[in-house]
């Protein structure tokens, strides 16, 4: 006789599993603000992973400081004025750099993009975007959608 198998002991769903790992990967961020982690998927493979932070060889921002905290600047705004790069923009550079095709793949990430990462995502071919948390950007949300960019949120665990 085969046992049910306890809740506790249940797998994740596939939502819960990817969204997962891409919390793990928020933890690798050098933001003093704000830990993002991203990973895209395509047939239930991992195809890359990103987080935000500098650039490779650029001090971080715990060395030096966060540039849009001493000047005061909102969240969701004035992007260019941040040492660091977005997790979105970091994933998608990570898998140009090793040439891996993102046409049809899913985005995981865990905090709704920014409207520069937005329409990165429209042109790399991305069809859907899983996020689990929030950011203050209504334009990126519309953008996506008017891209026929299917975004889900699932629950945080």
């Amino acid at each position: 006789m085969i046992s049910k198998i306890k809740k506790k002991d249940a797998r994740p769903n596939w939502d819960q599993y990817f969204m997962e790992i891409a919390k793990l990967v928020s933890k690798r961020s050098t933001c003093l603000r704000r830990k993002v982690g991203a990973i895209v998927v395509k047939g239930r493979r991992i195809l890359a992973t990103g987080y935000n932070g500098t650039p490779s060889g650029i001090k971080h921002c715990a060395q030096v400081g966060c540039l849009r905290d001493k000047m005061n600047i909102p969240s969701g705004q004035r992007h260019e004025l941040c040492r660091g790069l977005h997790a979105e923009q970091n994933v998608l550079l990570q898998a140009a750099l090793y040439g891996v095709g993102l046409v049809d793949s899913t985005l995981y990430i865990t905090n709704q993009p920014c409207i520069i990462c937005a329409k990165m995502i429209i042109n790399a071919g991305i069809k859907e975007v899983v996020i689990s948390g929030n950011y203050p950007d209504k334009m990126a949300r519309e953008f996506l959608k008017e891209a026929g960019i299917k975004v889900r949120r699932v629950k945080n665990k």
